[in-house]
C-alpha cells in the first residue's frame, strides 16, 4: 500500500464544481478533476485491503488497489495500463458512473470511501493528454467476420475486443453518429463527446468499421425508417455475410404515464427532449427544437435522465423545475452496518439539483390538464404505500402549473422490432434472452447471434455495458476459434 497510515491522516477531497451561475452559460463539463498530488493524497488514502471489497463492487472488476498505489507513487503510466486491463473506456465510467465501488470501499464501513471515480478520472485524462493512449491493431488476422449492432458503452467494448483479437469488426449504428445514449442521452455538461471521437478514431484504427445511419430491421418497402436512418439492412443479410452477430443496441422503450391528458402538446419522454440538445451542440439545425424557455417544467421521474432534463431545463433558462419521484424520500444516511458493501438507498442530490430544482416524493400524476391542446398544469396526489402497494392519500390532490411535462421514468425493454426480425427469444421482461452461465454465454436461441449490455440485462449502467460488451467480446471469440484469449 501507498502509505500505511493514509486512510488515518487524510480525509476525503471530493472533485469541485465551477459555479452555478459560470456552468449554467453552456453545455461545456464544469467538473475540476483532482490535480497530481490531489490524486496522489486521495490515493493515500487506500487501505489496500486482504479483501478489497471495491473490485467486486465494480462491475467491470477494475483492479482498483493496484492503480491506486501506482499513483500515489505516481506511476501514472502504468496506473493507466491497469486501468485499461479491465475497462476500455474509463474516461466515460470516471465521469457518468455513480461509483459502486465506493460504496463497496472498506473504509466506507466507518469513514467516508475512497474517491475512486476522481482517483480513475484522473489516470484516464493524464493518459490522453501524455499521449500514452493508441491504437492497439492486432498482429494477425483471423479471417472472421463479426457484426456488431448498436454503438453504445456495450457494443463499442465489445468491437474493440474483438478487433483485438484480430477478428474483422463491422458496427452498424441506426443514428448518424456513433455513441448511443453516450451521444444521445447523456448531456454535454456531463460528458463531452469528443471523448467518444477520439475512442472512435482508436477503433478505426485497430481496424473497426462503423456504419452509421444503418438500421438493421425487416421492414416493408417504401417505409419511413426514423428520422435519422438513411438505410436499412435485413438481419438475413447479416446472417449471410457475418460469421457471428453481436445485438448490443439497448433498451430503448421508455417507460410511458397512460393518464389523461397524455396526446397533449408538451408532454414528452426525456428521450426526444434530450437528443435535441446535443444535436443543436453538436451543430446540427432542428427546426422544432423542444425548449424550456421560460416555462415551467415538471419532470417526472426521479433518476439520472430525470437528472439531466433538470439541467438541460435550468440550461434554457425555465421560469421554473420540479421533479416528481413515486417512491418516498429516502434517509439522507444509510445504515452503513446493514447495507455495507452493497448499494445503498439514500438522499442524493446530484448537480443538476443544485442548479435549481424543486423535488417531490410520494407523489403521482393524476392528470395533464390542457388549454387549446396544449398542457398548462398538471394534477398531482400524494401517495403512500401500504402492505406493498400504492394508495393515494385523500385530500393532497394538487394542480400545478405546467408548460412542459417530460417522461423520465426509464426504460422497459429494448425495441422488439430487431429481437422478432432475428427470431431471438424474449425473457419476461422482453429483453433478448441469453444466459451468462454455462458453455453459451451470451448466445441467444439462434445460431451465431448474441445479445449483451441492456438489450439482454435491461435498463442499467454504462459500466454494466462495458462488462458485458467485453465478455461477450469472449464469447464470440470462444464460438469463432474454440478458444479465447481476451479476459473474462
Amino acid at each position: 500500500m501507498g502509505k500505511i497510515t493514509g486512510f488515518m491522516e487524510f480525509e476525503r477531497l471530493e472533485e469541485g464544481y465551477l459555479p452555478v451561475e459560470q456552468r449554467l452559460k453552456n453545455y461545456k463539463e464544469f467538473v475540476i478533476a483532482l490535480d497530481d498530488g490531489q490524486a496522489k493524497t486521495q490515493a493515500a488514502r487506500c487501505m489496500d485491503c486482504g479483501t478489497p471489497f471495491c473490485n467486486n463492487g465494480c462491475p467491470v472488476n477494475n483492479i482498483i488497489p493496484d492503480f491506486n498505489d501506482l499513483v500515489f507513487r505516481q506511476d501514472w503510466r502504468h496506473a493507466l495500463d491497469v486501468l485499461h486491463s479491465t475497462n476500455n473506456f474509463p474516461e466515460f465510467t470516471g465521469r457518468i458512473c455513480p461509483a459502486p465501488c465506493e460504496a463497496a470501499c472498506t473504509l466506507n464501513v466507518n469513514d467516508d470511501p475512497v474517491g475512486i471515480k476522481s482517483i480513475e478520472h484522473a489516470i484516464i485524462d493524464r493518459g490522453w493528454a501524455e499521449g500514452w493512449v493508441v491504437p492497439q491493431p492486432p498482429s494477425n488476422k483471423t479471417g472472421k467476420h463479426v457484426a456488431v449492432i448498436g454503438s453504445g458503452p456495450a457494443g463499442l467494448a465489445a468491437a474493440q475486443q474483438l478487433a483485438r483479437a484480430g477478428h474483422s469488426v463491422t458496427l452498424f449504428e441506426k443514428n448518424d453518429r456513433v455513441g448511443g445514449l453516450l451521444r444521445y442521452g447523456i448531456p454535454d455538461f456531463k460528458m463531452e463527446k469528443h471523448h467518444i471521437d477520439r475512442r472512435v478514431e482508436q477503433m478505426q484504427a485497430e481496424g473497426v468499421v462503423f456504419k452509421t445511419g444503418v438500421l438493421v430491421a425487416e421492414l416493408p418497402k417504401d417505409t419511413k425508417v426514423t428520422n435519422w436512418a438513411k438505410e436499412t439492412i435485413a438481419p438475413r443479410q447479416l446472417l449471410e455475410q457475418f460469421d457471428a452477430v453481436l445485438l448490443a443496441g439497448g433498451a430503448e422503450q421508455p417507460r410511458d404515464l397512460p393518464v389523461p391528458g397524455r396526446d397533449l402538446k408538451g408532454v414528452h419522454f426525456a428521450m426526444e427532449f434530450l437528443p435535441q440538445q446535443n444535436k443543436i451542440n453538436a451543430g446540427d439545425a432542428l427546426d422544432q427544437q423542444i425548449r424550456a424557455d421560460g416555462k415551467h417544467v415538471i419532470v417526472i421521474g426521479g433518476g439520472d435522465t430525470g437528472s439531466d432534463c433538470v439541467g438541460t431545463s435550468n440550461r434554457h433558462g425555465a421560469a421554473s423545475v420540479t421533479q416528481f419521484e413515486l417512491m418516498p424520500q429516502p434517509p439522507e444516511h444509510e445504515n452503513k452496518p446493514l447495507i455495507w458493501p452493497y448499494w445503498p438507498i439514500k438522499m442524493r442530490t446530484s448537480s443538476s439539483h443544485e442548479e435549481g430544482c424543486e423535488r417531490a416524493f410520494a407523489i403521482a400524476t393524476k392528470e395533464f390538464i390542457g388549454e387549446n391542446g396544449r398542457v398548462k398544469a398538471l394534477k398531482s396526489v400524494h401517495v403512500e404505500w401500504k402492505d406493498g402497494k400504492m394508495v393515494e392519500i385523500p385530500g393532497t390532490e394538487k394542480t400545478m402549473p405546467a408548460d412542459l411535462v417530460l417522461l423520465a421514468m426509464g426504460f422497459v425493454s429494448p425495441i422488439g422490432s430487431i429481437l422478432e426480425a432475428f427470431g431471438v427469444d424474449k425473457d419476461a421482461r422482453g429483453n433478448a434472452k441469453a444466459s451468462t452461465d454455462g458453455d453459451r454465454c451470451y448466445a441467444t436461441n439462434v445460431k451465431k447471434v448474441f445479445a449483451a449490455g441492456d438489450m439482454r440485462r435491461g435498463q442499467s449502467l454504462v459500466v454494466w455495458a462495458i462488462r458485458e460488451g467485453r465478455q461477450a467480446a469472449r464469447a464470440v471469440d470462444e464460438y469463432l476459434m474454440g478458444v479465447s484469449a481476451l479476459p473474462r
